[in-house]
């Protein structure tokens, strides 16, 4: 399995896109990493916007850079939830900062906005956020994936193909956590 060894972070919140989470949760296992759900500590389990729920395994204030190879934040209006919280932000920001992939699909430009990541950037979105994005210094293109230096993005549930291949890919290049 290509990421034996390997562990990501997966961010939750209320009014996740359900397929933004679980596919890309079930399809890094399927390689061999180790997928925890990191929740923002407002509550332990989070529903999607169609009504599923997921369980948190651990908060963003739990949640160590170290531990981690890699973060992946799902869509849906989660992300503005999840920007609202200081130590998820901070999680963003440090994976970011230590090199690490940060993999963000529709909405989740958010996070990279308030993480202070967005400036200098190509990146893509939903288009909704295009206007937040551009503002904040990104240069915003229309494509199913964009990978700029660890930033992997992606605009929507269809681009997720691209979206998992492009991570499975940097997180093959990357050493394993040590934790």
């Amino acid at each position: 399995m290509e990421l034996e060894g390997k562990r990501v972070a997966v961010l939750a919140e209320d009014n996740y896109e359900d397929l933004e989470l679980w596919y890309p949760y079930y399809r890094l296992k399927e390689e061999g990493a180790e997928v925890k759900v990191v929740g923002t500590g407002r509550a332990s389990s989070f529903t999607s916007k169609h009504g599923y729920a997921v369980r948190a395994d651990l908060t963003a204030g739990e949640a160590s850079v170290g531990d981690f190879d890699a973060v992946v934040i799902p869509g849906g209006y989660a992300p503005d939830l999840m920007r609202r919280r200081a130590e998820m932000v901070g999680f963003v920001r440090g994976m970011h900062e230590a090199g690490k992939p940060v993999a963000a699909i529709c909405h989740a430009g958010w996070m990279l906005v308030s993480a202070g990541i967005a400036r200098g950037r190509r990146l893509t979105s939903f288009f909704s956020i295009k206007d937040d994005l551009v503002a904040a210094g990104a240069h915003w293109v229309d494509e199913p994936v964009v990978v700029d230096g660890n930033l992997i993005t992606s605009r929507f549930p269809a681009d997720l193909p691209h979206f998992c291949r492009a991570l499975i890919s940097a997180l093959s290049r990357t050493t394993a956590a040590v934790g």
